[in-house]
């Protein structure tokens, strides 16, 4: 799942992102306890997965070069 612009807020202020993994912006879950975040001072930023209950930015893994490139691999969404 990847946030809407609008729930990116509460997601990053209820997961502690700030605190846990400063400089970095969560944008999407699995579903199943797994975060993607990228840097946010970075516009070119690969695209990192944690678990959400431990945010240490050293145990983050590469998951994509960037956020176009993560957000093509997912797929076509759902059709109506």
């Amino acid at each position: 799942m990847v946030y809407s612009a609008g729930d990116i807020g509460e997601r990053n202020a209820t997961y502690e992102v700030a605190q846990y993994a400063p400089g970095f912006l969560l944008v999407g879950d699995d579903s199943g306890g797994c975060g993607f975040l990228l840097r946010a001072d970075d516009p070119d930023s690969a695209v990192f997965s944690s678990g959400l209950g431990d945010l240490d930015p050293a145990g983050f893994d590469v998951v994509a070069a960037g956020f176009a490139s993560w957000i093509a691999s997912l797929g076509p969404g759902p059709s109506c």
